[in-house]
């Protein structure tokens, strides 16, 4: 047992280092390969501690941005939490192994499993699941097919066929081996690629956030003014010459942090920064909603008419921006003492009207989960928005994980994407992945780049939540079999025989 504790430790780094900042892909399959290895031949309950030990060190070094940035109480907590996920599959695992291909259903239930943790509790943590580590590998192009579930099913089913490979060595898991990793890296030869049906330019604004760069609050309307200015320069350089004119301005969430319809300054300064460029601005604001809430809102603000079309997050983080049950529990020390009104979750599935084009927006952490971006492309969306703070991450690894999921969310809907952020990281992104323009940092920069439109669907986008459905439906079936065979597999080893020891003679 110690030496699939130490296997199923392995596995998990192995995992941990595919993701950035380290991106090393390629060891990915070998990772979740020792999940499977360790859970072999084990009972129910052992196989759900070294999936727990498997959990923990994967967890605990892919989210350890979090201790610096927000906390190690949080970091500690939350990286429990999701390990344990890890462990469920480990209590299951001995189940499906018992079924003829169990890769397959091994497979299934890894998919489900991120599926589950990526919704809950609260609005779950999306962060962590395989198809996220594959935007530099010959995989990537597969998510325009596949979706990000049916990508890490693929990457799941790659890491257990190897592990029977290694267990069995046969040339029929070998074979089914290759064949999988052949389909995966099919799409890379021959990627899907949408029709434009139209070009835009786009002009992303990153202000910068003064002080130490990693508290927004510090100086809350200098990040205003910041991209106030920012936009006003630009305007001056469109009406120069040294610039095209854009169509529409992307402004990060917390460009202002204060309600811009309740302060006057910050208000003026909006108005002042959309009348000198004259074309709609998207401002990333928290407003005001009664005494106990408020929203996070993309804001399309017109130099004619105003406010007006809005986009609200979607995933608010519980005990980062709202507090769950707080009329059973209302903290008040530490950071949550901080969080004296909650945020609501917005419902929006249609995409924003800006400049005659129509946006799919996220914000933030939104751009993780499945249900916010691919829905309002199947509006109709022909170009894709996120506005992040990524202020409090500024020094850690979560930019780079966080624009890697930006990155395939374009490859994913065959859309052009342009990301703004307060001080990073900020880009242009075409529906290949690939990175058009982005700005260093920790600076003030603007980004304006003409970018392609298109109403075309993926199959990715057409399929919608059919894999989850799928996948989850599969694991359902597969663990009641799995169950039965297993008890059979007990029943008919029978009980261990212990021979009788012979009568000693005096």
């Amino acid at each position: 047992m110690l030496q699939r504790s130490f296997l199923a430790v392995l596995g998990g780094l192995l995992l941990a280092v595919s993701f950035e900042p380290v991106a090393a892909a390629w060891l990915l399959p070998f990772g979740v390969a020792c999940f499977a290895l360790v859970t072999r031949d084990l009972t129910v309950r052992r196989a759900g501690l070294v999936g727990l030990l498997f959990g923990i060190s994967f967890y605990f070094v892919h989210i350890e941005w979090m201790r610096t940035s927000v906390g190690p109480d949080a970091w500690v907590a939350l990286a429990i939490v999701e390990a344990l996920f890890y462990g469920l599959l480990g209590l299951v695992s001995p189940l499906l192994r018992a079924l003829p291909w169990w890769p397959v259903w091994l497979a299934a239930a890894w998919t489900t499993m991120e599926t589950v943790r990526s919704g809950w509790p609260f609005s779950g943590m999306p962060w962590g699941r395989l198809a996220f580590a594959a935007v530099d590998t010959p995989a990537a192009p597969a998510v325009a097919w596949v979706g990000m579930t049916g990508l890490t099913f693929l990457l799941a089913l790659v890491g257990f066929l190897l592990a029977r490979a290694l267990e069995e060595r046969t040339r029929v898991h070998a074979a089914a081996l290759v064949g999988v990793l052949a389909a995966l890296v099919l799409p890379a030869v021959a990627p899907y690629s949408v029709q434009e049906s139209g070009r835009a330019t786009v002009a992303v604004v990153q202000g910068d956030v003064p002080g130490p760069g990693n508290d927004i609050l510090f100086d809350a309307r200098g990040v205003t003014e910041n991209h106030v200015d920012a936009t006003i320069d630009l305007a001056t350089d469109v009406a120069t010459g040294r610039r095209p004119r854009p169509d529409f301005v992307l402004w990060p969430e917390n460009s202002t942090a204060v309600d811009p319809f309740a302060d006057a300054p910050v208000n003026r300064g909006i108005k002042e920064a959309v009348e000198a460029i004259g074309v709609p601005v998207v401002v990333g604001g928290i407003v005001d909603d009664g005494p106990e809430h408020i929203l996070n809102q993309g804001i399309v603000w017109d130099p004619l008419t105003g406010p007006g079309e809005r986009y609200t997050k979607q995933h608010p983080v519980p005990y980062g921006e709202y507090i769950p049950y707080r009329r059973y529990w209302d903290p008040k020390f530490g950071q949550l003492a901080l969080i004296s009104r909650d945020m609501k979750s917005g419902t929006r599935t249609r995409p924003l009207r800006i400049a005659g084009i129509d946006v799919a927006d996220a914000i933030c952490f939104d751009v993780a989960y499945d249900d916010v971006m691919p829905a309002q492309v199947r509006a109709g969306a022909e170009l894709l928005t996120v506005q992040t703070s990524n202020a409090s991450f500024i020094f850690t690894h979560q930019i780079e994980q966080q624009f890697a999921i930006t990155r395939l969310r374009a490859i994913e809907a065959g859309r052009w994407l342009a990301v703004a952020s307060t001080n990073g990281r900020t880009g242009v992104i075409r529906p290949d992945g690939s990175v058009v323009a982005s700005a260093a940092t920790r600076t003030t920069a603007v980004l304006v780049e003409e970018v392609g439109l298109s109403t075309d669907l993926t199959p990715a986008m057409r399929l919608g939540a059919w894999p989850s459905r799928l996948f989850t439906g599969s694991t359902l079936v597969a663990l009641v079999a799995g169950a039965v065979a297993y008890r059979r597999r007990r029943e008919f080893a029978g009980p261990q025989h212990v021979p009788a020891k012979e009568p000693q003679h005096a």
